[in-house]
């Protein structure tokens, strides 16, 4: 009899595992920092947990992930929640699903020993920016705030190269730069810079990196299971910083460096703790900034932008 049982215990552990739901997400960017609670939950083996079997794929153009889920050719993209606005009031059908990043990243950067020391100090001055649109809208808040318009400021479009523009002289301030990395970049090159935080200068406060599915084709269980595999990573970021930083770099040699160091640190207290989670008020005054800014027209129900899933 025990050698039977033996035999039994034997074959059930031989037998293999059940099939795992895949999965496809896209990136909004190459790996960096910011998608720590991804890179942690496939390497720590949270996914797998879940039921699930996870492709992470980096985007060709950082404009493709939400327009790939939208045409059913992803089950998930990381994207912006302003971004979101703008996609789902031209037609898009995108969800919020979970947020990854919970805060603001980007700022209003300038030279730290430069002639900016103070908002209204930008008048008659050049600022660079990267995205037509929203960044013009959270400039005409900022500037607002201090007795400044748009008119009063020279917008130069530098491409993706802000910091590298600032710190040529090319511009005297750029918007669109990522406290996380640019700050850090600029610190190491030995050109410190100084940032104004957004969202402390009039600008409704927003999830910079969130996950964004088709609401017509998503699987919501599905997604639960990865959102809570997510969570569980990022409790593990939380709590054990440094192991974490270690397991994310060891997965890339080019992610071995200073900048990205500085940058996890800088990042992962940003990391949204309960991912599935909604603020309604924040979709509902962040997409109000908007229409008010003429780059929506009319608003829509937070319903139609995002969702949480737990609370179905």
């Amino acid at each position: 009899m025990k050698r039977i049982l033996a035999a039994a215990a034997a074959l059930l552990i031989a037998t293999p595992a059940v099939a795992q739901d895949r999965m496809t997400l896209i990136l909004d960017w190459f790996v960096n920092p910011d998608h720590g609670p991804i890179i942690i939950a496939q390497e720590k083996g949270f996914f797998a947990e879940q039921g699930l079997a996870v492709e992470v794929i980096p985007p060709a153009d950082p404009s493709d992930p939400p327009k790939m889920v939208a045409a059913g050719q992803a089950d998930l993209a990381v994207s912006y929640q302003p971004q979101l606005h703008l996609q789902v009031a031209e037609g898009l059908p995108l969800v919020r699903v979970g947020t990854l990043v919970a805060t603001p990243l980007n700022c209003l950067l300038v030279l730290e020993d430069g002639p900016v020391k103070e908002i209204a100090d930008l008048k008659g001055r050049k600022i660079g920016y990267s995205v037509a649109g929203v960044e013009e809208a959270l400039l005409g808040a900022i500037l607002g705030q201090h007795g400044l318009g748009v008119d009063d400021v020279e917008l130069v479009n530098v491409n993706w190269s802000l910091s590298p523009a600032l710190m040529s002289g090319q511009v005297d301030a750029v918007l669109g730069a990522y406290r996380n990395f640019e700050l850090n970049q600029m610190d190491i090159e030995g050109v410190p810079g100084r940032c104004f935080y957004i969202e402390e200068e009039g600008v409704p406060t927003y999830d910079e990196l969130i996950y964004v599915a088709n609401p017509e084709r998503m699987d919501a269980g599905m997604i639960r299971r990865f959102l809570r595999a997510t969570e569980l990573a990022t409790q593990f970021i939380v709590n054990h910083p440094q192991e974490s930083w270690e397991l994310f770099a060891a997965t890339s040699a080019e992610l071995q460096d200073e900048l990205n160091e500085r940058a996890w640190a800088d990042t992962f207290p940003r990391f949204a703790l309960r991912p599935e989670a909604l603020d309604e008020g924040r979709y509902a005054r962040f997409e109000a900034f908007l229409a008010e800014a003429g780059l929506i027209e009319g608003t829509r129900p937070v319903s139609k932008l995002a969702v949480d899933l737990g609370a179905e």
